[in-house]
């Protein structure tokens, strides 16, 4: 409460431009200063170049624009460009310049960093749930996640996410409420839910993810122990070991990025922390930072689409700097590698069984039929999300006798 009083006489005087109340958060030392405004800025800078680049890739191509993983991975980018701008320019001023502001701007200011972080991990938490529906139900993807569907849900989520960040702007402040002893006019109740939102989405990505590697899992070894002959080793490879080394690789950058700094947020609901555990907290906030920088690497830069739209932009720039302007028609890449081999070893099969393994003519139909016309024999993989199109390229209908003595497909 004296605390509170502090800042009514300090907003009280000059319009609120000197912030006393801010210096007791202001305790880093000259060369944690430096090295605050080295690594902001550098990291700040590459983030943001990155995640500028995947959204023009993705904005610039009409191929990718229609696909809903692509519009998720671009609210992804999106959200971890503004929070490297904003991010890195607020921390680096308040910190290392020990700049100060009118309560409300500081308070528009933190809710800009807490929205573009929210948003960031409810992009994550959508692209889990599109990874999920495309495993669990590949027949169905195209009708169940539409273009329209994902804009609503992107809509809700960005909604959703700017009105819990801007609840300290629109009144709920530390004053009559304790302060938080980690952020400036922040209550200690308001950290608290904020903190329980975003462990529900995290709980939300990591379920969502586990259980697709299990489904996988658990699909490959259904295979193997029903099927005629054997699942080919590469297939199995390419289901489990792939997946499993890329969720792998997801659940590690949420984990090291995330929980040092939210675990100091709650230690701090607890107990009074000292100068060196809010300098600590300091430089694990920038963890942050590192996972919107790794971010695009991960869901973006390792897309086959996005690095042949890549390469198509870089020659068409090459041939306008040439002078012979870009001419040609885009072709119409592979998805991956992955979508690559799939074909081959497909074509492998059709070559032993004599016939196509995907829309095979028996008594069984299959469920994947829906997705095309049998009877011009397409491809009928669902456009699925890059990591799971090996699942979805080698998926095929196996009839197991039930308690009835009746055929089910798997």
């Amino acid at each position: 409460m004296a605390g509170c009083r502090e800042l009514e006489l300090t907003n009280g005087s000059n319009g609120g431009l000197e912030f006393n109340p801010m210096k007791e958060y202001m305790i880093l030392s000259d060369a944690q200063q430096i090295a605050v405004a080295v690594l902001c800025t550098l990291m700040g800078l590459l983030s943001a170049l990155e995640n500028v680049a995947v959204l023009y890739l993705i904005l610039s191509s009409q191929r990718l624009r229609r696909k809903p993983s692509y519009l998720f991975i671009g609210s992804l980018a999106g959200a971890d460009f503004l929070a490297s701008v904003i991010f890195a320019c607020n921390f680096v001023i308040f910190h290392v310049f020990h700049g100060v502001d009118s309560r409300n701007i500081f308070l528009l200011k933190i809710g800009s960093v807490t929205m573009t972080f929210t948003a960031s991990v409810g992009s994550l938490l959508l692209t889990a749930v599109d990874r999920y529906l495309c495993l669990c139900y590949p027949p169905t993807y195209k009708a169940l996640v539409t273009r329209g569907r994902a804009l609503v849900a992107l809509g809700v989520m960005w909604v959703l996410s700017a009105l819990i960040s801007y609840l300290p702007l629109m009144g709920w402040t530390c004053c009559p409420s304790p302060c938080s002893e980690l952020f400036p006019l922040i209550p200690n109740d308001y950290l608290l839910g904020w903190l329980l939102f975003i462990a529900i989405l995290f709980s939300g990505i990591i379920y969502t993810y586990g259980y697709v590697l299990w489904k996988a899992h658990q699909h490959v070894a259904s295979l193997a122990e029903h099927q005629d002959r054997q699942v080919p080793g590469i297939a199995r490879m390419r289901l489990d070991v792939r997946l499993a080394k890329t969720l792998g690789l997801v659940m590690a950058v949420l984990l090291i990025c995330w929980f040092p700094a939210l675990a100091l947020m709650g230690h701090s609901l607890v107990t009074t922390l000292s100068d060196k555990v809010k300098e600590a907290f300091a430089f694990c906030s920038m963890l942050c930072l590192v996972n919107s920088m790794i971010n695009p690497i991960i869901y973006a830069l390792r897309s086959g689409e996005i690095r042949s739209a890549a390469q198509h932009c870089l020659t068409g720039w090459k041939k306008y700097l040439q002078g012979l302007g870009s001419e040609g028609k885009e072709e119409a890449p592979k998805s991956s590698v992955t979508e690559t081999e799939a074909e081959t070893l497909v074509l492998k099969d059709k070559q032993e069984l004599g016939g196509d393994c995907l829309l095979r003519t028996s008594s069984i139909h299959s469920p994947m039929l829906s997705l095309a016309d049998s009877a011009n024999r397409q491809d009928v993989r669902p456009h699925c999300p890059e990591e799971l199109t090996w699942w979805c390229s080698v998926r095929r209908p196996i009839s197991l006798p039930n308690k009835a003595g009746q055929s089910t497909l798997l």
